[in-house]
């Protein structure tokens, strides 16, 4: 039997994993659901513990579809910023993870806020000053489960973002990869390495963090995931928006993508040194060895999230609430998400959720209608900010569970006023990073991962310019009164 690679997607709601042969073609998929914590109101945690099962379940449930299946080499795609301390001897957990969503540590980014700290930062990390990155979780921890800083500085325990997490429990001793440690606001993303400023501004001990490595190689064997993988390398790993981006090709300036998920993420590779819109970040998308390529990004809190919490205030399944949406009109109802904040390109923690252009005729359709439209409008805001920061940009390539809505289409194409283009194939982050362990294991050169065939299908809009225009022009308005504080 031929080689296949396996990837593994380690998400907020769920773990899946994915068979590819060595056509690009998914053979094999299975997902491990998880849970989220709640503690307190803003605060959102996991249990690192069950996210290290969920990823065995998930490989153990695909692997079972394959029997006898030969496996080259692994990859695995995980989300981003949120934190977790573990020890380095055995790799379990001491704390909770901290998810990316969560907002407790407002008060600590608070305490260090000042212009000349937010431009320090900004000009180190690409990232603002903001509680959806790595830093500030990490310094909660510690300031929780070791405020004199003794374990960390020993070196005894580790922290970083879920890919090291796994890496230790996989048995390799305190690793990153280049992509994921950009999001934690401690590494320097022009050095690509730790920043010494930001460690001692976030009171991050050195001794605490992994080694940060490209995102190809042999990070890792995959034995303690399934007995059928003994002896089978880690050959990738990248962060899961950065992994889509690569799924779809993306290896140019001006292609444009946006992962709609929980959250949404809008990326674009960009050349080093390019002035860019302030709302957008500058990251590391990956290094596939060359070394670290630069993208921006919008980071969007709510997308997803927006209609789960709807289908609950309602009561009714989340496929009901999206049916109910994709055939209604909002009668000029605007919903807000500001949940935890805004994220790009207002980035502003303190905005709230709001609902206006309410009248009494206004129900439960309207409402979901709104809510399915926020997510159009949250992403062509991002990409109005993308047209400044890059030249070139014909389409928006889309990937995620919400994309496979033809209403969203439809919005997204009118409201970015360009061709939007649909990823038929879902799973675009485990594809990523089984695309990147294909290439490292020598499955297929450059040539041919570019020469895979991309299930995609372009979807254009011919709406009213009026329409258009009136409907984000409320929406402006509506994120005014959000931002009023």
């Amino acid at each position: 039997m031929a080689a296949h690679l396996l990837a593994i997607d380690q998400g907020t709601s769920a773990t899946k994993c994915i068979l590819v042969d060595a056509s690009g073609r998914m053979v094999a998929k299975a997902t491990a659901p998880l849970s989220e914590y709640l503690p307190r109101p803003g605060w959102v945690e996991q249990d690192a513990e069950e996210i290290w099962r969920s990823v065995q379940q998930a490989v153990d449930a695909c692997l079972a579809q394959q029997p006898g299946v030969v496996v080259a080499g692994v990859g695995i795609s995980t989300q981003r910023e949120s934190a977790v301390v573990w020890r380095r001897s055995d790799g379990r957990a001491v704390t909770p993870l901290l998810s990316w969503q969560d907002q407790r540590t407002v008060v600590l980014r608070d305490r260090v806020r000042t212009d000349a700290v937010q431009a320090m930062v900004r000009t180190r990390s690409g990232l603002p000053l903001d509680p959806m990155f790595s830093a500030l979780k990490l310094g909660w921890l510690l300031d929780e489960f070791d405020p004199q800083r003794e374990m960390a500085r020993s070196g005894q325990w580790c922290a970083g973002t879920v890919d090291a997490y796994l890496l230790n429990r996989l048995g390799a001793e305190g690793v990153t990869e280049v992509g994921n440690a950009s999001r934690t606001q401690l590494l320097n993303v022009h050095t690509g390495d730790w920043d010494t400023g930001l460690l001692e501004l976030f009171g991050i001990p050195r001794p605490l963090l992994p080694r940060v490595l490209p995102s190809r190689g042999h990070f890792a064997q995959a034995d303690a995931l399934h007995p059928a993988l003994r002896g089978v390398p880690v050959l990738s790993v990248m962060a899961d928006s950065h992994a889509a981006l690569f799924a779809h090709g993306g290896f140019a300036p001006g292609q444009v993508k946006a992962t709609l998920g929980t959250g949404s993420s809008v990326m674009a590779l960009t050349h080093s040194g390019v002035a860019h819109h302030p709302g957008l970040c500058l990251t590391i998308a990956w290094d596939a060895g060359q070394g670290p390529v630069q993208a921006l990004e919008g980071n969007i809190r709510a997308a997803g999230a927006t209609l789960r919490w709807l289908a609950d205030l309602f009561e009714i399944p989340l496929d009901e609430a999206l049916d109910i949406a994709s055939r209604s009109d909002s009668h000029g109802v605007c919903l807000v998400p500001g949940f935890n904040g805004l994220g790009a390109p207002w980035w502003d923690t303190q905005a709230t959720g709001v609902v206006s252009g309410l009248t009494l005729s206004a129900g439960k359709s309207a409402l979901l209608a709104a809510g399915l439209e926020s997510i159009a409008h949250q992403v062509a805001d991002v990409v109005a900010a993308m047209d400044l920061s890059v030249t070139g940009i014909h389409k928006l390539y889309l990937d995620g569970g919400p994309s496979r809505n033809p209403r969203l289409l439809d919005m997204l194409s009118a409201y970015t006023a360009r061709p939007v283009v649909q990823c038929a194939d879902p799973e675009l982050s485990a594809l990523g990073v089984a695309h990147l362990a294909g290439l490292q294991a020598g499955v297929w050169d450059m040539a041919a991962l570019q020469a895979l065939p991309r299930q995609q299908s372009d979807v254009l809009a011919a709406p009213s310019l009026e329409s258009v225009a009136l409907s984000r022009q409320r929406w402006a308005l509506a994120v005014a009164r959000a931002r009023l504080h």
